[in-house]
């Protein structure tokens, strides 16, 4: 068998809570041995405030105790830093300098060591030391103010596109990129990423907005926010609801077609008050038929609309499954990686209990507690 892509990478996981851990299950899921380094004392917070979600970004990884506030600890730490690649923390800036575990201590260490900090505003500016949740940094990116309905307030997502998107994936491209640099240099880095900045960067839609109008659109109003009426969420006859996503025009000429109504090709395709006469006409069009059947009739013929699902109802999608993107972990449903590659999944193990690898990890750097 193939070896795992990140086969002999080590990373010491001191972040917990959900960006920092998401991070490392997608780096553990291709091959890197992470080692998931917790306090003793109840270890990572998500233990007790959600434990399935804990033991859904948490797989395949090891878990060690250790209190970075005893010197023992800290040089059993140091220790295991000589032998690693990579260090994730997620505290706010200072911390791991005041536990004698900074980047420049641990890079004298290890120079080709990666060190990522992965905080809600990075290293520098005047927000680094603020605390903060996807909510906060969602709404400092811009974020917030373009989610919602036209004329109705800001509405958060149930997906952390912060802590997510902004934080723990661009965390991992960091991490990745540091890694091939030191691997061909010798020499590593640090990797600073500040969730709202990742979060901002991916605000490029509204940003093209503002280029052009030289202000953005109002909530729910921007092109691929509800504005114009080929591309939005429209109910159906059973409460449930479609998703019309015809932006270019040979894709909402078919699903009209498709529908029985090319007569709608004449209204205007247009945002804004020009187009509100189509976008009642497929108000009234949508209630006539239930979501499945109308993503039965248009979502296989080039139409780009679909039904839209419920996260249950995902799980037994059959392109879902025909991906493999659903495995079992505990009998219970979890996530595969999502990115497909010529060589094997890497099948992870289920999430650690606190402590389960002790001996067995400090074992493996060839050192222990006596």
């Amino acid at each position: 068998m193939t070896n795992p892509l990140l086969a002999g990478i080590r990373v010491l996981d001191l972040s917990r809570l959900l960006p920092g851990p998401f991070c490392t299950l997608y780096l553990a899921q291709l091959g890197a041995d992470v080692i998931k380094i917790e306090e003793p004392n109840g270890g990572d917070y998500t233990r007790t405030l959600s434990p399935e979600l804990f033991a859904v970004v948490n797989r395949g990884k090891k878990s060690l105790t250790l209190d970075l506030r005893k010197p023992e600890d800290v040089q059993l730490f140091h220790r295991m830093v000589e032998q690693s690649d990579v260090v994730l923390e997620s505290f706010r800036p200072g911390v791991m300098d005041k536990l004698g575990c900074g980047y420049e201590t641990l890079k004298a260490l290890n120079p080709r060591l990666v060190y990522a900090a992965l905080t809600g505003y990075g290293q520098s500016g005047p927000y680094r030391d603020r605390p903060g949740h996807d909510m906060n940094y969602c709404g400092y990116a811009g974020v917030l103010d373009q989610t919602g309905l036209a004329g109705g307030p800001p509405v958060p997502s149930n997906f952390q596109i912060a802590d997510l998107a902004g934080g723990a994936l661009t965390c991992a491209v960091g991490i990745l990129a540091a890694v091939i640099g030191a691997k061909a240099s010798g020499q590593g880095s640090m990797v600073d990423v500040g969730m709202m900045d990742g979060t901002l960067a991916l605000q490029v839609v509204s940003l093209a907005t503002l280029r052009t109008l030289g202000k953005p659109a109002p909530r729910g109003q921007d092109m691929l926010s509800g504005g114009l009426p080929n591309y939005a969420i429209y109910e159906c006859a059973d409460g449930k609801h479609l998703a019309l996503g015809s932006l270019e025009s040979k894709f909402f000429q078919r699903a009209c077609i498709l529908a029985g109504r090319p007569d709608l090709l004449k209204k205007p395709l247009a945002p804004g008050k020009a187009g509100e006469g189509l976008r009642a006409e497929l108000v009234a069009l949508f209630m006539s038929k239930t979501r499945d059947e109308w993503d039965a009739l248009l979502a296989n013929d080039d139409s780009c609309a679909s039904g839209i699902l419920s996260p249950d109802e995902v799980l037994q999608n059959e392109q879902v499954q025909a991906r493999g993107l659903v495995e079992t972990t505990g009998g219970k449903p979890a996530y595969a990686m999502p990115i497909q590659f010529s060589t094997p999944r890497v099948a992870v193990s289920e999430s650690p209990a606190l402590g389960a690898h002790n001996e067995q990890v400090l074992a493996e750097f060839g050192l222990s507690r006596s």
